[in-house]
């Protein structure tokens, strides 16, 4: 159901079962799943690719153009996953050139004055609390959450089932499986409530926490804890997913407990 005081361009995609509210504007080029539901007041701008049995509430400006200097006009676009909630006043914007697309997973929620920037890639069943506001490039993995009023400097990354802590300035990457808090910003621990609710079995949470334990521990520098954690620990997905994310970044990780540390921020 399209209500008359909606303003929908004929070139416009729309599923079926489709309820677009009053004042509710869709531009030309959009793409709305079916089952959607769309509040009064929300913007859905060119370029934008939304699943079916999404919720959009009012007032969210979704596929908005980059908030980037170098974006000179270029054609982009943002694409988000089925059944992704997106609360009141959240803020969207779709790629540039350097990626091409914004891309949001399934069954997210994003909550309320939440701002997702160009060219971000965030994986499914994230939950972004109310005012978080992730910067150009930060990849965020499936099942993260991120607590409220976080905010996240570009380009960095978060390990899939992490949890950051509300409140944060987030300047390095997070890898999987912990919870990350304080300021700086610091692992304070594997997120042990999360793991379990996901159905992780005790022994690989006890194999997640002791590769934390090498790799945050002192007198390791970060090559030589690698080399133990692959040594020591059982041939695991998630040691590998441990080590490949360490390995693979370039802002570097986050610092290990206040009483102790490798060094290496």
């Amino acid at each position: 159901m399209t209500y008359p005081k909606a303003n929908v361009h004929a070139g416009a995609t729309i599923g079926e079962h489709v309820e677009i509210s009053p004042y509710v504007t869709i531009e030309n080029d959009v793409v709305i799943g079916d089952g959607c539901h769309i509040g009064p007041n929300a913007v859905i701008m060119a370029g934008t690719r939304l699943g079916k049995h999404c919720r959009v509430f009012p007032g969210a400006v979704i596929g908005a153009e980059p908030q980037d200097l170098k974006f000179a006009g270029e054609y982009s676009t943002l694409t988000i996953g089925d059944h992704t909630t997106i609360r009141e006043f959240c803020t969207i914007n779709r790629g540039t050139a350097a990626a091409g697309t914004t891309t949001i997973g399934s069954h997210c929620l994003l909550m309320a004055y939440v701002h997702v920037a160009h060219d971000c890639v965030v994986g499914d069943h994230v939950v972004l609390a109310n005012n978080v506001n992730l910067a150009g490039h930060v990849e965020v993995g499936d099942h993260a959450v991120l607590g409220g009023t976080a905010a996240v400097h570009q380009f960095v990354k978060i390990g899939a089932h992490a949890m950051l802590g509300g409140g944060s300035l987030l300047r390095k990457d997070v890898p999987p499986y912990i919870t990350a808090a304080r300021e700086p910003v610091r692992f304070v621990g594997v997120n042990k409530t999360g793991l379990e609710r996901r159905k992780f079995s005790s022994e690989k949470i006890t194999s997640i926490s002791r590769a934390y334990r090498i790799l945050f521990a002192p007198g390791f520098s970060r090559q030589e804890a690698m080399e133990l954690i692959e040594r020591d620990l059982p041939d695991l997905e998630e040691r590998k997913e441990i080590i490949n994310f360490v390995v693979a970044s370039t802002r570097g990780i986050i610092r290990g407990p206040k009483h102790y540390s490798n060094g290496e921020d």
